[in-house]
Formats: structure tokens, C-alpha cells, sequence
């Protein structure tokens, strides 16, 4: 970070990544920089372009600048599935050490759906770093593979001082540890065991317990009842999309990779080939991502008004994107959070 001038000015490396993630990501550049926000962006590509030149799709050079600058806005990048290339994904957080992966998620109470009349405002901490998703596997034989499930205490102590914190820094009544512990009683014992051991230390935070399953059906029953919940990296990564639908889709939802020095910020949903260059897809959660990565920097108002510009944009039909059931434009609809930012809405 420094300063020109007087006006404080963000350092911040930018990854437009694939697919819709070009469009997406240069309409969040727009509005931040409509936002008053003095971002010097590096901009550098990952993703399945530079597999041919580099052999991998996310090249030395990204992690070398994201390590020195600290912060990151990141469009979505594929993976293949079954086959190809390692998750970018998965090689960014382990790479950077970003073991916080944080979704914060709210309803837009202007956009229809089951749950527009809730009052949903829930925060998923997900442990990013290893469990089953970190992709050990090997082939044990012909057809038969196995996939092996990491869970370390200090990795385990590391998230759950993560998610209490945040949940005292927001204000935030409870945290809800999700967990199999019944089943895997080694795995996520220990995980429940260290957010038992860390609650103590947080007297005006209340620690709920809820196997993986029974919160599924939760969220989908009653999902005003969470306020921050807590989970391994696996049922995070599931339940996270989960909760995304809850409030209109992963379009809507904006997400961030968190480590101690280091954090980056991207839109959660994928990088939707079949819809790239048509200018149609919707940017609402890479700006959305993009105002959480300018509070993460201290400009908690500015970013709070980016936040009630995207709302205010999507709260007028002809500004919804047709994902969610509208006509609009990537281009109109930025330009509509835009406006919306000029009258101070």
C-alpha cells in the first residue's frame, strides 16, 4: 500500500482468470474505481491459457506477486474434471498458506425466491488447507483408488481461532462447528475437539455443534438460525454452494482466501464457457468480492457502499442478469451498480 498525493493508494495483483472471469473481472475493476477506490492493479494471467507456455495454469510469477503485494482479486479459473491439470484452485491456497476460506452470505430481500422473506446473514468459515479435498490420492490397484483424509491440530486450532474472531470482530452471536465426528471419530473429533478448545476462550461467542448432514437439512429448513459456521474443507466446499442458493445463486455471493499475510479475493462460481464473450454473465460476485477485499484493507464504508450499490442495482428488474431471470447485460448491469454508487443509494 502507499500514498500519492494524500489519497491512500491499494496495491493489489489481478487474476481476470477464465471463461466469463475477463468480463466479470474488468467490470469489478469499474467499480471500484467509480467507487473513489485508488487501486494500482498488476494484472496477470492463470488459468488454462497458460498451460501451453508455462506448463501449468497458474505460473511461478502470479504466486511470486501475490506474496509480495498481500492481496488479490481473482476471476474463476476451470479445472477439469477427472482428468487434467491440478486445481489452480487448490494450488493457490496451499501454495500462499490462505487456510481461511471465507463466504460471507446474505439475501437480496428485492430478488423473489423461496427464501426472500428470510432474514439469512450467515458467514462460512472453511478450513482451506487440507482434509480430503487437499487431492492426496493414489491407485492402490486396478480399479481401486484411495483418497486420504488429513486433519491436523494446529491447522484445526488455526481456523477455529479464525472463525471466533471474526464472529467477535462482526458482532456475531455463535459459531456452529459442522462436523461427521459421530462417524469419523479421529478426523473430525479432533477438529471438534480443538473449536471446543478454542470456545473458551471466547465467552461472548456461543459454540453450537451440528453433524454434517442434520446442517444440510438445516440450512435448507430453518437458515436464519446460523450466524457463523465452521467446517473442514470438504463439507465446507459443499455446503458453501449450498448456501448459495439459498439467496439467488453462486452469481450473488462473493468469497475470499485468507492467510497471515496474504489474502485473495474471487467470485466463487465457475468460469461458465459456454456463456464467455457473449456479455451476459453477471458480475454482481466478483464486485461483491471485490468491496469485501476493500474492507479487508480498512475502507469498511466504501466498501459497505459498493455493497448497497450492487443491492440497489438488482432490487430494479430490468437490471438482473439472466441467471437471474432477467435480460440484462454484463455492461448494463455494472453500469447500474455505477449509477447506483453516484446517488449515494
Amino acid at each position: 500500500m502507499s500514498t500519492s498525493g494524500g489519497k491512500r493508494a491499494i496495491e493489489a495483483v489481478l487474476i481476470p482468470g477464465d471463461g466469463i472471469g475477463p468480463e466479470v473481472s474488468e467490470a469489478a475493476v469499474a467499480v471500484v474505481e467509480a467507487a473513489g477506490v485508488d487501486v494500482r492493479w498488476q494484472r496477470f494471467e492463470a488459468g488454462a491459457s497458460q498451460l501451453a507456455v508455462h506448463g501449468t495454469p497458474l505460473p511461478k510469477e502470479v504466486l511470486v506477486a501475490i506474496h509480495a503485494v498481500g492481496l488479490a482479486l481473482k476471476g474463476p479459473i476451470a479445472t477439469p474434471i477427472g482428468t487434467g491439470f491440478r486445481s489452480a484452485n487448490v494450488t493457490l491456497r496451499q501454495s500462499l498458506d490462505l487456510y481461511a476460506c471465507v463466504r460471507p452470505v446474505k439475501i437480496i430481500p428485492t430478488l423473489a425466491g423461496p427464501y426472500a422473506d428470510r432474514a439469512i446473514d450467515l458467514v462460512i468459515v472453511r478450513e482451506n488447507t487440507e482434509d480430503l479435498y487437499a487431492g492426496l490420492e493414489h491407485r492402490v490397484a486396478p480399479g481401486v483408488c484411495e483418497s486420504i483424509k488429513v486433519v491436523t491440530e494446529a491447522a484445526s486450532l488455526r481456523i477455529a481461532r479464525f472463525a471466533f474472531e471474526l464472529a467477535q470482530r462482526q458482532g456475531r452471536r455463535t459459531v456452529t462447528v459442522v462436523h461427521k465426528a459421530n462417524i469419523m471419530k479421529l478426523t473430525d473429533g479432533l477438529f471438534l475437539d480443538c473449536a471446543r478448545r478454542t470456545a473458551r476462550d471466547f465467552a461472548d461467542v456461543e459454540l453450537r455443534e451440528m453433524i454434517i448432514d442434520n446442517c444440510a437439512m438445516q440450512l435448507v429448513l430453518r437458515p436464519e438460525q446460523f450466524d457463523v459456521l465452521l467446517l473442514p474443507n470438504l463439507y465446507g466446499d459443499i455446503v458453501s454452494d449450498l448456501a448459495a442458493g439459498l439467496v439467488g445463486g453462486l452469481g450473488l455471493v462473493p468469497g475470499a482466501n485468507v492467510g497471515a499475510s496474504c489474502a485473495v479475493f474471487e467470485a466463487v462460481h465457475g468460469s461458465a464457457p459456454d456463456i464467455a464473450g457473449k456479455g451476459v454473465a453477471n458480475p454482481s460476485a466478483i464486485v461483491l468480492s471485490a468491496a469485501e477485499m476493500v474492507r479487508h484493507v480498512g475502507e469498511d464504508a466504501t466498501a459497505d457502499r459498493i455493497v448497497r450499490a450492487v443491492h440497489t442495482a438488482l432490487a430494479d428488474p430490468v437490471n438482473r442478469t439472466r441467471d437471474l431471470g432477467g435480460d440484462a447485460t454484463t455492461a448494463s448491469l455494472t453500469r447500474a451498480i455505477i449509477a447506483a454508487l453516484g446517488s449515494g443509494r
